[in-house]
């Protein structure tokens, strides 16, 4: 999509759904979910990363961060979120995007400075397995929009999205800090949440 006569908060949306495309690949990559065959070494922003292969799964992960592209731009989605469970449906870990993309900035964005911020979360992405924890059995995944507040009834992507039925953790969770960046109009933290130990036995139990 061109990129230029856009508003800020367009333009920094079209990056942002790019960008958020290719790093949930890698998190999918990085949990060994599927085959390393099912992807291909491709190189964007300047950084190694995986494209998958697969028809569906490269479809899925397109049209869902495609389709978040007006929420973001109208600063309506809150994270974006990797969610793997185990086979009862529980959440065992989540990997957060926490995003925040200021409405009244009205300067020109200044690309090169977004996509190189951007770049880092990447860099930091293909290292961060031993943080990670490995997946049960039986388990799946998807990917989940938390919206400020609903869209309107009348946004036909609205329709796109239904609400989830992910089972909550009832304590808090533990933290894991990867990356956070600050490059207006936009701000964006990755973290990844895990049950707290208290929940583990109660999953295990």
């Amino acid at each position: 999509m061109d990129r230029k006569n856009q508003t800020p908060q367009g333009e920094t949306a079209q990056i942002l759904v790019e960008f958020l495309e290719v790093a949930i690949t890698c998190i999918v990559f990085l949990k060994g979910f599927y085959p390393p065959g099912a992807f291909e070494r491709r190189r964007y922003m300047n950084v190694v990363v995986q494209k998958a292969r697969h028809p569906q799964l490269a479809s899925y992960i397109h049209s869902a961060t495609s389709g978040l592209l007006l929420f973001i731009q109208k600063g309506l989605v809150e994270r974006v979120v990797v969610i793997f469970y185990n086979k009862e449906q529980v959440p065992v870990e989540k990997f957060v995007f926490k995003l925040t993309v200021n409405q009244s900035y009205s300067s020109t964005v200044e690309e090169n400075n977004l996509e190189f911020a951007l770049r880092a979360f990447l860099v930091k992405l293909t290292v961060a397995e031993p943080r990670t924890k490995p997946l049960p059995d039986g388990s799946n995944w998807e990917i989940t929009a938390y919206f400020h507040s609903l869209p309107a009834n009348s946004d036909k992507e609205a329709e796109l999205w239904i609400p989830t039925d992910t089972k909550q953790w009832t304590q808090p969770p533990q933290i894991t800090p990867i990356k956070s960046m600050s490059s207006e109009p936009l701000k964006v933290q990755l973290y990844m949440e895990h049950p707290s130990p208290a929940e583990l036995r109660d999953l295990v139990g």
